[in-house]
């Protein structure tokens, strides 16, 4: 891939804060037009990564270019270029949606801002809500005005830090059109996320951070392929069989949805370990309402891909 095709380029990044290192020589390459997911437990590092490539940290060692610049030798021309939205919406309540981003575009010294603020209003789907108080929308809506504010300026990289936390699913499923959608404007965008599932709707490119490493690194379904076995999902009559199931098969590696009273459980995919495991839920008489094989999904990779990483560590 050529070098003016990368949205962000980084190598051999590290930060540490004391006797912590919190970041251990991680490298990466982001295309332009495209969205990156840096996915990675609490204290893994993420939200050090987005500091330092949004020039509010400084780096210990290693290099990072967005869009051709140097985020310490041209930190002003980075600021220029990229836009950031944090986990929480960063809007004044008392104002209106449309006072709002008329006061970002003002402080941006931006020409024909009435225009661009109406644009946004449309685009975002806030028209209607523009001239009421911030107070009265919902999540979802000053999710949408946030990014809309983060917008006013045309960046060309676009940080958005957990941007659907909070949010109920049809707020999440709006979110994730408008994310889809900037990538469309040729808008690069760099993700994190606690939801998997969102990485892998969203995603071109996933990076899996570990303790300041980056341990696995590719598309979703180039991830899913390092567990090529998956996993099978067995449904119960009720919460009693569901707890007994988990209970006794806990040795495997199981996740349990008491919602739905299904069971997945990590298998090796042989057709012997999956009659193993009918046969001991047979012999202790809890009944199996369905059964089906699931190939590997995102989550499964990540959970594992963290544990195996934990285990080397502890050797």
């Amino acid at each position: 891939m050529l070098k003016n095709d990368m949205a962000i380029s980084v190598t051999g990044l590290e930060k540490s804060y004391k006797n912590l290192k919190v970041l251990k020589g991680i490298q990466f390459s982001i295309k332009k037009g495209s969205i990156f997911a840096l996915l990675g437990s609490n204290g893994a590092g993420k939200t050090t990564a987005i500091k330092i490539l949004t020039t509010l940290i400084k780096p210990d060692k290693g290099s990072v270019q967005i869009c051709g610049y140097d985020i310490l030798r041209q930190s002003n021309e980075v600021r220029g270029v990229i836009s950031l939205t944090g986990q929480f919406a960063a809007v004044d309540e008392i104002m209106t949606g449309r006072e709002n981003l008329r006061m970002i575009g003002k402080l941006r010294h931006l020409s024909e801002v009435n225009n661009r603020v109406d644009e946004l209003l449309k685009r975002f789907d806030l028209l209607e809500a523009s001239d009421r108080r911030v107070a009265t929308y919902s999540g979802g809506m000053r999710r949408r005005l946030d990014l809309a504010m983060s917008l006013l300026g045309k960046p060309s990289v676009i940080f958005l830090d957990e941007p659907t936390t909070g949010l109920d699913p049809q707020s999440r499923l709006s979110m994730w059109k408008i994310i889809k959608d900037l990538t469309q404007s040729g808008i690069t965008v760099f993700l994190t996320t606690q939801y998997l599932d969102e990485a892998d709707q969203l995603a071109d490119h996933i990076a899996i951070l570990n303790e300041g490493k980056i341990v696995a690194e590719g598309t979703s379904a180039e991830l899913k392929k390092l567990l090529p076995h998956g996993h099978i999902e067995l449904k119960f009559y009720n919460d009693t069989g569901l707890k007994a199931a988990g209970e006794l098969l806990q040795e495997y590696g199981c996740s349990s949805d008491k919602q739905n009273t299904t069971l997945s459980v990590a298998t090796d995919g042989s057709l012997k370990q999956i009659t193993d495991i009918l046969n001991k839920l047979e012999k202790q008489g809890i009944p199996v309402a369905e059964f089906s094989q699931k190939q590997a999904t995102l989550e499964d990779v990540f959970l594992t891909i963290i544990g195996e990483n934990k285990e080397k560590e502890a050797i």
